[in-house]
């Protein structure tokens, strides 16, 4: 016999042999022979007949030595080992799999496979799993719109290659859709409006917001009231509790972090996929990182969020004639001096006279001061001074703004 007539059996074929050869001398019987093969008698029999006819060729397995069907190639194995360690490293592999089949030329290969490859070569994914914790969820609400948890996250965003960010974020409820986002230097009333006014501008008006309870959404419950807030028997709302008020927006405060669940499980999941985004696009400063996020969102979107039990949304439409510059701006009551002028801080004011009155003094007037830093003093619903916001050399546009949470006097 020549070396390519021999052949060669593996562990489960010279068992199969085992025993067809004691079926043929008498000592097993079909049904004794099915059961320890784990196979029906029928094929016990068919085994029989082939190896009376083949011999022990017959025992042995159509597709040994084939490439299976779906054979990655193995230069696709290695494109894809070396990708994951250069341009898309710090990857996770879900991540990678999506990441490689959105390229100009896409590389389509499941997650499965994708960990196999990356396993093998000791790449392992970057993201640490913990095992579920047993917690009762709250259900969703069943439209989009009815409820928007909003919070931000910070975080070392960009890795040391730039400044620490703070990610303000809404996640609706409903669909888990992620309506805006924004990078910050720091966590602010400003960048809540700023994250309120896209959502208002693109989605509708929300029905709720779910929040914790930071200054920025409410008083210390623990300060004494003021003497006019004892006359009024209510407490001022903060800047954004006003903002709300004059949107009809109802707003809920979280009684503890895990109440909060789907935003922080969204920061989870951003300081996994989303800086590893940063980190491709090589971001270092604030305006990069946010050009990253805007493209990075509506991925995110389509990959992550899901419909609602019901179609129709309950976003308000915003109403015809709303001034949105006279709504997301932060107020301040001030009363206007004998020279007529009124001072916000460092600003101060000069109000013209008017065909209304000459002077405003001693008149009681609310200055408005706008996100882009500008701003505008009213005298009931009429603007009497107007004040362009001030341009500094370095000055980041939505920075100009002060940090005030409060509704000043």
């Amino acid at each position: 016999m020549s070396d390519s007539d021999k052949v060669t059996l593996n562990q489960k074929e010279l068992k199969r042999l085992e025993v067809l050869n004691q079926l043929a001398v008498g000592k097993m019987t079909a049904a004794q022979a099915a059961q320890v093969l784990g196979v029906s008698e029928r094929q016990v029999h068919r085994l029989k007949a082939a190896y009376q006819e083949e011999g022990a060729a017959a025992l042995v397995h159509g597709n040994r030595g084939r490439s299976p069907k779906h054979t990655i190639a193995p230069e696709v194995r290695a494109q894809i080992v070396e990708l994951a360690r250069t341009t898309y490293v710090g990857f996770n592999y879900q991540h990678l799999s999506e990441a490689l089949a959105e390229r100009p030329e896409p590389i389509v290969v499941s997650h499965s496979s994708i960990r196999r490859i990356l396993l093998e070569e000791g790449l392992k994914s970057p993201r640490k799993r913990r095992p579920p914790k047993h917690r009762s969820r709250r259900e969703r609400r069943p439209q989009a719109g009815m409820l928007l948890q909003i919070d931000a996250s910070r975080h070392d965003w960009l890795e040391g290659r730039g400044p620490y960010l703070s990610l303000f974020g809404g996640i609706d409820d409903a669909t888990g859709e992620v309506p805006y986002a924004l990078f910050r230097h720091q966590e602010d009333a400003q960048g809540y409006f700023l994250l309120t006014r896209q959502i208002v501008v693109t989605k509708g008006i929300p029905l709720a917001v779910y929040s914790d309870k930071h200054g920025i959404f409410r008083r210390n419950p623990k300060e004494p009231e003021t003497i006019a807030e004892q006359l009024a028997g209510r407490r001022e709302p903060t800047q954004f509790g006003r903002l709300m008020e004059e949107l009809l927006i109802e707003v809920i405060f979280a009684q503890s972090p895990q109440a909060k669940g789907r935003i922080e499980r969204l920061w989870g999941t951003f300081q996994d996929r989303l800086v590893s985004e940063l980190r491709r696009a090589g971001a270092k400063t604030l305006e990069e990182a946010n050009v990253v996020l805007w493209a990075f969102l509506p991925r995110f979107n389509a990959h992550f969020a899901r419909p609602p039990a019901q179609v129709e949304s309950a976003y308000r439409a915003v109403p015809d004639g709303l001034d949105l510059e006279r709504l997301f701006c932060f107020k301040y009551l001030r009363t206007v001096a004998n020279d007529n002028t009124v001072t916000l801080e460092e600003r101060r004011i000069v109000i013209p006279a008017g065909s209304e009155r000459v002077s405003y003094a001693r008149a009681r007037v609310e200055i408005h001061e706008r996100l882009d830093g500008s701003l505008a003093v009213y005298h009931g619903d009429r603007q009497i001074a107007f004040v362009p916001a001030i341009s500094r050399p370095g000055d980041s546009p939505d920075l100009r703004v002060k940090r005030r949470h409060r509704t000043g006097h």
